[in-house]
């Protein structure tokens, strides 16, 4: 019987097997703050939360955004619904028409906007940067832009001059801006830098930081009370609260000192520079990250190489056509270093067995 041709993210997500190498999915292997789970034994709420979210946890959110009220975040179910809460409220109820998202993008965004429905408009990145004369031209097309730095699948994080100036055009023309930081504390050579403004929608989640993935807790901010308000009668209908036990947990967690979490960082960047220093040793074509846990080697023919990767070689790798760029393959680092060196080997072996492959 022949095997299926992997087509999709979704055959990954959740795949174990002995032996199996994944560079697959953005999730965490370090486990989460110790205090998360010191909760656990005296935690015994179980009714209904709040549909907007529990309010310690608002409150501890306002405190880490300039001038924020408890009353402008909601909790959702991870950044996923954040996202997708955002951009149906403002087609259905702020008349916006098309969003405009990068390319490379995370590989929801084009189904995102298209539910919402918006049409979608994209911005293509030059080595994971935004070309700011290209993304002003393409800008003009949409009512929504949507800016994701740290950068899913590219690791790269935006120039803080290109951003203050789209945050300064965007509010000019009254564009909406929804900007996904869920990386935002994962960033090796500098701070994050926050888009503000009236109609800037910031989405984040507790997922990467806290590698609490499972959990599904995200939020978003926005300073516009209708919207807000129109986001939690919408999530109402839908999911209503998120999971209160996992309110609590990220409440915890945003006690816990940055010390933590910049010993967390420090991980990430040994594991960035094993698998840079390692793939261009092997000839590839790839930018080093600046932050996320990503590389995105070029590579011809992506599809083919995925599937043979994971096939012949049991190592788990994403589709650069799944993020609109069908030349690269997605690895995450998010693994430790000695299986990051066993895949390296592996991806040697089939690398010369397969020279073609790379991308000159």
């Amino acid at each position: 019987m022949s095997q299926p041709v992997i087509t999709s993210a979704r055959f990954f997500v959740g795949r174990t097997g002995d032996g199996l190498i994944s560079f697959g999915s953005g999730q965490p292997d370090l486990p989460p703050p110790r205090a998360v789970f010191d909760i656990l034994p005296h935690y015994s709420a179980f009714k209904y939360g709040l549909t907007q979210g529990q309010e310690n946890l608002r409150e501890a959110l306002s405190k880490q955004y300039p001038h924020a009220s408890p009353e402008q975040f909601v909790i959702t179910n991870g950044a996923s619904e954040a996202l997708d809460l955002s951009l149906r409220v403002l087609a259905r109820f702020h008349g916006a028409k098309r969003c405009l998202i990068p390319r490379p993008y995370y590989y929801s965004y084009p189904f995102n906007v298209e539910f919402a429905p918006m049409g979608v408009e994209y911005y293509d990145l030059k080595d994971g940067k935004i070309d700011l004369d290209h993304f002003l031209e393409q800008m003009k097309k949409a009512d929504v832009v949507l800016i994701n730095s740290p950068s899913n699948p590219t690791g790269a994080v935006q120039d803080i001059p290109v951003l203050k100036e789209i945050e300064r055009l965007t509010q000019e023309k009254n564009l909406w801006v929804i900007s996904d930081e869920v990386y935002k504390d994962l960033i090796y050579d500098r701070d994050n830098y926050l888009i503000q403004g009236e109609r800037v929608i910031t989405i984040n989640s507790f997922s990467k930081t806290y590698a609490m993935c499972g959990y599904r807790v995200g939020y978003l901010y926005g300073r516009q009370s209708d919207f807000i308000d129109m986001v939690v009668e919408m999530k109402n209908h839908t999911s209503m609260n998120t999971n209160i036990l996992g309110q609590e947990m990220a409440y915890t967690a945003t006690c816990v000192p940055m010390d933590e979490i910049n010993k967390q960082v420090a991980v990430w960047r040994e594991r960035r520079d094993t698998i840079y220093d390692g793939m261009k040793a092997l000839g590839l074509d790839l930018w080093k990250p600046e932050g996320a846990f990503y590389v995105f080697p070029k590579m011809k023919d992506s599809t083919r190489v995925v599937n043979e990767l994971y096939y012949k070689h049991n190592m788990i790798t994403y589709d650069g056509a799944w993020f609109g760029a069908p030349d690269r393959v997605r690895f995450s680092y998010a693994l430790e270093v000695s299986k990051i060196l066993e895949g390296l080997e592996r991806l040697e072996g089939y690398l010369k067995k397969n020279p073609g492959v790379v991308s000159g």
